[in-house]
C-alpha cells in the first residue's frame, strides 16, 4: 500500500559546546584500539633535539662515505684500476685425457698422471728398456708469457704416440668463467665437454721385447758393436711380438724436456740413439738375401735342387778395366761340391755368384730377375707398418748410372748383388716380412704393432710353387743343424735360419752381423730378423748369439711361443 507523504517542517539542530575528546579519538578513548595503527592518534611535532641528532647521524654517514671515496680514488685507485682491467670472461681449455697403451698381456706401457700445477695430464712411460722407439715421445701444450696457450694439444712426435695420435689424442673441451676484479671466479659454464682418447692395445709382449733389448745392449757393450736391432713377427697376421733398438733415448726425459744435459747427450751420441734401426735403419744385408735368390733360380729353372757347383774358394773373370788382369770374387772358404740346400747351409758365395750372374756353363738369373724376385718379397719397399720407415735400395743398372756418374753395369756388380753386397740396403722390418713369406709359403703380410681385432689384415700372394719354398726352408734348417747358424741348434726347439755377414766400407774393417729365420720349423708361426751393427771384423759373436740367448730364455719364461 502506498501513502502520500506530508511535508514536514525541519527544525535546525541545536548545537552545544564540543569536547575535544569527541573529535580526537585515540587509544585512551578506545581501550581495545590497536596501538600499532596510527589512525586515530594525536600527532605531535618533531622536536629540535631529534632534528639535531638526525643531523649528527647524517654527518657521520657522510664522513664515512667521503673516507671510502678517498681510499678508492686516492689511496688504492691505481690498484683497483689494474684489477678492474682484469675483470673479464675467461675461456678455459678442458684438456682431454690421452688414451693409454698396453702390451698384449694388458701390461701398461704408457699412462697418465695429474699434477695440481698443470691443466693437463702428464704422460708416464714404462721403465723397461727397449721401448722408446716403439712408444715415442710427445710435446706438451705451450703457454706464452701471459699464460695463454698457443699450442693447445698434446702432440705425438714419434713412435706409437705419433702414429696413433688421432686415436689416442681425444678432443679438448672448453668452459667460460666469469672473473671479478679481485680475480675470484663468480660463475662457470661448460661450452662443450672434452672427449678422452681411446686406449690402444699393442701386439708387443713386453717380456720378450725387454729381454731382446738387454741381449742386444750387452753384446754391443761387451764386443764393440755400435748398436743393434731385432724384431719378431707372427707370420700369419703380421702381429709384432718384439721390436727394439739399441741404443735408445728416454721417452720420459725427452717428453718432459727438463734434463737439458741428458737430452744433449742423446743428440751428440755418435751411435745415434734417435735412429729407429728396425724400421728406418738401412743395412747391407749380405748373405740373408740368398734364400730369395735360391727361390728365383728354382722358379726360373736355372738350377735343380740337386745341382752341384764346385767352390774352390773363389771365381775369376776378365777384369773389364785391364785385359791383362783377372777380377777375383772370393768365397769365405772353399766348400767343395755343394747342392742348393748345402749352399744355403754353409752360405757358399761361389754357388750364388754362379746362379745369380752365371759362370762358365752355369746360367745365371741376371740382375733384372734378381731385382724382380727380391722385390716380390717386399724387399726395398715400405712394409706398411704403423711406424715411420725407410724404403731401402736394390742395386740395378739404372741405380748405378744415376749414382756413379753414368757408369755401366758389369757382371761383377751382379755377383756382388747376388750375395747381398754392393749398394744393397734393407731394413730389419723388410727382412722379417720377407722371411715370413718363405715360412708361410708365399704370403706377404703387413707388419703391425696393433693387437687382435684392431688389425686390418692384408695379405699379398707370391705366385711361386710351394715345393720351392720347401726346398729353401730345408736348406735353412740344415744351416741350424750343421751350417753357419748352428748356434741356434736347440734341443726340442726346431728353428730354421740364415746368417749374414756384410762387409762395410772400402777397407772392410767392420761388419754387420745378421740372423734371420722362423720357428717352429715343422709348423712355422713366427719369423725373426736380427742385426748387430758395425762390429769388429775379427769378432765371431754376433746376431746368432743374441737370438740364442733369447730363445733359451723363452723356453723357460714364455713357452707358449715355441710350441
Amino acid at each position: 500500500m502506498f501513502f502520500l507523504s506530508k511535508k514536514r517542517k525541519t527544525k535546525k539542530p541545536k548545537y552545544s559546546d564540543i569536547d575535544p575528546d569527541e573529535i580526537f579519538a585515540d587509544s585512551h578513548n578506545f581501550p581495545k584500539f590497536d596501538k600499532s595503527q596510527f589512525e586515530g592518534r594525536l600527532e605531535k611535532p618533531i622536536s629540535k633535539k631529534s632534528i639535531f641528532n638526525l643531523g649528527i647521524v647524517l654527518l657521520i654517514i657522510s664522513l664515512v662515505f667521503i673516507s671510502k671515496i678517498w681510499i678508492l680514488q686516492i689511496e688504492k685507485g691505481e690498484n683497483y684500476l689494474i684489477e678492474s682491467e682484469q675483470n673479464h670472461l675467461k675461456k678455459t681449455i678442458i684438456f682431454a685425457k690421452r688414451g693409454v697403451m698396453y702390451d698384449r698381456n694388458k701390461e701398461l706401457l704408457i699412462w697418465n698422471t695429474k699434477k695440481e700445477t698443470e691443466d693437463f695430464y702428464l704422460r708416464k712411460y714404462t721403465n723397461l728398456g727397449g721401448f722408446s722407439h716403439l712408444l715415442g715421445f710427445i710435446n706438451y701444450p705451450l703457454k706464452d708469457s701471459n699464460g695463454f696457450y698457443y699450442q693447445e694439444e698434446i702432440i705425438g712426435m714419434s713412435g706409437a704416440e705419433k702414429f696413433f695420435n688421432e686415436q689416442i689424442g681425444g678432443t679438448n673441451g672448453s668452459k667460460i668463467s666469469e672473473i671479478d676484479a679481485l680475480m675470484n671466479i663468480k660463475s662457470e659454464s661448460t661450452v662443450w665437454s672434452s672427449i678422452d682418447g681411446e686406449d690402444v692395445m699393442l701386439s708387443i709382449d713386453s717380456r720378450i721385447q725387454n729381454k731382446l733389448y738387454e741381449n742386444i745392449k750387452n753384446l754391443s757393450q761387451n764386443v764393440g758393436f755400435s748398436g743393434g736391432a731385432g724384431v719378431i713377427m707372427n707370420i700369419k697376421n703380421g702381429e709384432i711380438i718384439a721390436i727394439t733398438n739399441y741404443p735408445e733415448f728416454d721417452s720420459q726425459i725427452i717428453s718432459e724436456g727438463a734434463e737439458k744435459e741428458k737430452i744433449k747427450s742423446f743428440v751428440n751420441n755418435p751411435n745415434k740413439p734417435f735412429l729407429d734401426r728396425v724400421n728406418a735403419g738401412l743395412y747391407t744385408p749380405g748373405s740373408i738375401v740368398k734364400p730369395f735368390i735360391a727361390i728365383g733360380a728354382l722358379n726360373e729353372n736355372i738350377i735343380k735342387p740337386e745341382t752341384k757347383i764346385l767352390s774352390t774358394g773363389q771365381i775369376e773373370i776378365q777384369n773389364p778395366y785391364d785385359s791383362t788382369k783377372k777380377s777375383v770374387f772370393k768365397d769365405w772358404k772353399a766348400h767343395g761340391w755343394v747342392d742348393l740346400r748345402q749352399a744355403l747351409a754353409v752360405s757358399s758365395n761361389v754357388y750364388f755368384y754362379e746362379i745369380g750372374g752365371g759362370f762358365g756353363g752355369q746360367r745365371g738369373l741376371g740382375i733384372e730377375k734378381i731385382n724382380s724376385y727380391v722385390k716380390a718379397f717386399g724387399i726395398g719397399k715400405e712394409t706398411g707398418i704403423n711406424l715411420y720407415e725407410s724404403k731401402g735400395i736394390i742395386p740395378s743398372p739404372e741405380w748405378k748410372k744415376e749414382n756413379f756418374d753414368g757408369e755401366v753395369w758389369r757382371l761383377g756388380d751382379t755377383y756382388n748383388t747376388a750375395i747381398g753386397q754392393y749398394g744393397f740396403q734393407v731394413t730389419p722390418i723388410q727382412m722379417v716380412r720377407a722371411i715370413g713369406a718363405i715360412a708361410n709359403n708365399g704370403w706377404i703380410v703387413t707388419p703391425t704393432v696393433l693387437f687382435g681385432d684392431q688389425i686390418n689384415l692384408k695379405k699379398i700372394p707370391i705366385d711361386i710353387p710351394q715345393k720351392f719354398f720347401d726346398i729353401v726352408k730345408e736348406g735353412m734348417r740344415e744351416s741350424v743343424l750343421s751350417g753357419t747358424a748352428k748356434g741356434l741348434n736347440i734341443s726340442n726347439f726346431n728353428i730354421a735360419a740364415k746368417t749374414g755377414t756384410a762387409e762395410l766400407g772400402s777397407i772392410k774393417k767392420s761388419v754387420n752381423s745378421w740372423a734371420v729365420g722362423f720357428f717352429p720349423y715343422e709348423n712355422p708361426k713366427y719369423a725373426f730378423a736380427m742385426v748387430m751393427e758395425k762390429g769388429p771384423r775379427d769378432n765371431v759373436i754376433g746376431s746368432v748369439f743374441v737370438m740364442r740367448g733369447l730363445f733359451d730364455w723363452m723356453i723357460q719364461n714364455t713357452p707358449e711361443y715355441i710350441k
